[in-house]
This record gives structure tokens, sequence and C-alpha cells, in this order.
């Protein structure tokens, strides 16, 4: 869902937040595990490989003030 896909967004968005905006080594974890393996792969299993862990639904709750 939309919904879902916001979720993803502002958590991975927070990765990049944690580290600075133009941190190589975020950048290169999210082109090689989100962007370069398109559906080859389960979605979930990429983004805990990119993230380290499951998406958390706060980052997306802060976002829309709802936090």
């Amino acid at each position: 869902s939309y919904i879902w896909a916001e979720v993803l967004d502002a958590d991975a968005f927070e990765a990049f937040k944690e580290k600075g905006l133009f941190d190589a080594e975020t950048a290169r974890a999210f082109r090689e595990n989100i962007l370069a393996r398109g559906g080859s792969e389960d979605p979930m299993a990429l983004y805990v490989k990119f993230r380290g862990r499951e998406p958390k639904v706060e980052p997306m709750l802060k976002r829309r003030g709802l936090l």
C-alpha cells in the first residue's frame, strides 16, 4: 500500500540522516541492496540487508506530526 511505501521511505531516509545525507557508505548500501536488486529477492530481506533491521513506523509518524 501507499502507507507502507511511506514507512519504508521515511525509515530509509533516517539511515541517511543518521550518518549524514551524503554518506557514501549509506548510499552504496542503498544502491547495492535496494536499487540494484529490483525484484530479484524478497523485498523485506533486501531492506534488512540495507538497514540491518526491519523498518520502523516511527519515522513516518514523526514526518506526519503524529509523534
